[in-house]
């Protein structure tokens, strides 16, 4: 139980992360905003959380939706003004929430001061802000681009006869993390940052920040996804993630994660291991390939969805943070489709018992629950088969990839209309009114056309919703410590439709029991269920003969 002797805030919070652009509108321009959060802290605060983690909010072009930062000190227009961040961070604050912002240091827009000045010229003070190979080295070498037309991640520079450096999109440059001075700002901008009382960060793609800057050649015919391992985890990415710790966040109470691309079991501790003081947690993403093809992870692909398999992950990463670091948990988020679509049932018959299995699952596990809004009340997926309908670069440009090369654009829509992440990013359904409630002008990106059944004003209303489900399980996790820091034990590990374990501590035995299939399931158990204390279940008569019905899930109080 060595958790029980280090016990931290950080480690015992849930975290509600907050989409601004489709989360409340305060002004009718289709956009939520920053007053809209303020308009809807009270719900907020009744849903139980203690940190919201706000996407990016900072100026922007929004060629990403704001992961292309432009000035890190100034709020987009299209969200308010510094007075309303104020007024949002000062709100939550007064409601015990802390706030987490988005912050995006691997790479600036290209419109953002520091770029712009990099352009000039060769000798530019600037100009070793951003990575830079001069034509007349040749061109060079391949690098694939995530988001790119071209998938190409160098950038022909006319002006100074060179290519710069973008893993993303082209109005996305890389920042030089060899440049000490690049350090620098970074870190005097998160110091103004928390010194405003921001309570932490969550560090975008924070493992690509250092790169081998001789950029050597990949290997011929490499298949898409194993480029990660030559953008992330440079030479000297602990150096920098320690002096970042040294420089920033040993001087705050604070919290932070990283999104860890390319991190597995082998390397984990070398970034949250607290005696290395790196990261305090971070998140991974090995889960989310359920349903998606493993051959090419722009793809779905229903058939890889062994249950099995995917327990396994969840117990050798459980098993990672046994003794040392911290691990996090999550079904959904905005570079995701929805949970209850992507991991449980978004039938009219299954849609609501599974979405409360999954937030069982989510609350019951020992890591930092991360929950996405709109999941509390089981939004879904859009499931859009159209490229009209799409507003994410990812999709949009690799749809027009295909169609240039005359491949199979439309079979890409058709996959990427369950996995696309514009699925995740529709407006928060608030009610049943005209736009559910979230604008009175035309939205941003299409709502679902369910809204005016599934909305938080209709769940507010009836007990047996999602929403108070949710709160009842988070609410049991505060109540019960064993649900934070217990050990983890699989139980039934070869069934392929129930998700069984207990979590253990000294005074403790729970039993959580999920199904993840709309069949009848059984478990294989010698624990005597007869006698158990019921906490909590998604069904009014839940089992006690081992016979599990279509997504059920229970958590049991064995007796010892």
């Amino acid at each position: 139980m060595q958790h029980y002797n280090d016990r931290q805030w950080w480690k015992e919070v849930v975290v509600y992360q907050i989409y601004p652009r489709s989360f409340k509108d305060s002004d009718g321009d289709g956009i939520g905003d920053l007053k809209g959060i303020v308009e809807k802290l009270d719900y907020i605060k009744s849903l139980g959380v203690d940190v919201v983690w706000l996407n990016p909010v900072y100026e922007s072009p929004n060629d990403d939706m704001g992961y292309d930062i432009s000035d890190y000190r100034a709020i987009m227009q299209q969200f308010g003004t510094m007075d309303d961040f104020d007024t949002l961070l000062k709100g939550l604050h007064d409601r015990g929430i802390r706030l987490m912002m988005d912050l995006v240091v691997n790479h600036t827009s290209d419109e953002h001061y520091w770029f712009k000045e990099s352009k000039k010229s060769r000798d530019h003070p600037y100009r070793n802000y951003y990575h830079w190979w001069d034509a007349e080295k040749g061109k060079p070498p391949y690098r694939w681009s995530i988001f790119d037309k071209e998938s190409n991640a160098w950038k022909y520079d006319a002006h100074t006869n060179s290519y710069y450096f973008h893993i993303f999109s082209e109005k996305q440059p890389d920042l030089n993390w060899e440049n000490p001075q690049v350090r620098r700002e970074v870190y005097d901008m998160m110091k103004w940052w928390m010194d405003k009382g921001v309570d932490g960060f969550r560090l975008d793609v924070i493992t690509c920040i250092s790169k081998d800057i001789s950029f050597p050649s990949l290997p011929e015919h490499m298949p898409v996804g194993d480029w990660f391992p030559y953008y992330a985890k440079g030479p000297n990415l602990h150096a920098y993630l320690q002096e970042m710790h040294r420089e920033v966040f040993s001087k705050y109470d604070c919290m932070n994660v990283g999104e860890a691309s390319g991190v597995n079991i082998n390397d984990a501790l070398l970034f949250v291991d607290e005696d290395r003081n790196e990261l305090q947690t971070f998140y991974h993403f090995e889960h989310t390939g359920f349903g998606i093809s493993k051959e090419n992870f722009m793809y779905a692909d229903d058939d890889n969805r062994d249950l099995t398999e995917w327990k396994k992950v969840f117990r050798n990463w459980d098993q990672v943070f046994a003794e040392k670091g911290w691990g996090t948990i999550y079904l959904g988020n905005h570079d995701m489709s929805r949970m209850t679509s992507r991991f449980g049932n978004d039938s009219i018959q299954f849609r609501e018992l599974s979405a409360k299995m999954l937030h069982t699952f989510l609350l019951s596990m020992r890591a930092t629950p991360y929950i996405y809004n709109g999941d509390e009340i089981g939004m879904v997926n859009t499931n859009h088969t159209n490229i009209a309908h799409y507003q994410d670069i990812y999709t949009i440009n690799y749809y027009n990839q295909l169609k240039q090369k005359g491949e199979d654009y439309q079979g890409f829509l058709n996959s990427h209309s369950k996995i696309s992440r514009d699925n995740g990013r529709t407006p928060l359904q608030w009610d049943d009114t005209w736009q559910a409630g979230f604008t009175t002008g035309n939205p941003w990106l299409a709502l679902h056309e369910n809204y005016q059944t599934l909305n938080v004003a209709e769940q507010e209303s009836r007990p047996d919703s999602v929403l108070h489900y949710f709160r009842t399980m988070m609410q049991l996790r505060k109540n019960h410590i064993t649900l934070i820091y217990g050990t983890f034990e699989l139980v039934d590990e070869c069934n392929k439709q129930l998700f069984a374990y207990i979590r253990h501590s000294d005074h403790q035995k729970l039993l959580v029991v999920l199904n993840f299939s709309e069949e009848q399931a059984l478990l294989d158990t010698e624990i005597d269920l007869a006698n158990s204390n019921i906490l909590i279940s998604n069904y009014e008569d839940p089992s006690r003969n081992k016979w599990y019905k279509p997504f059920e899930a229970v958590i049991y109080e064995i007796k010892h």
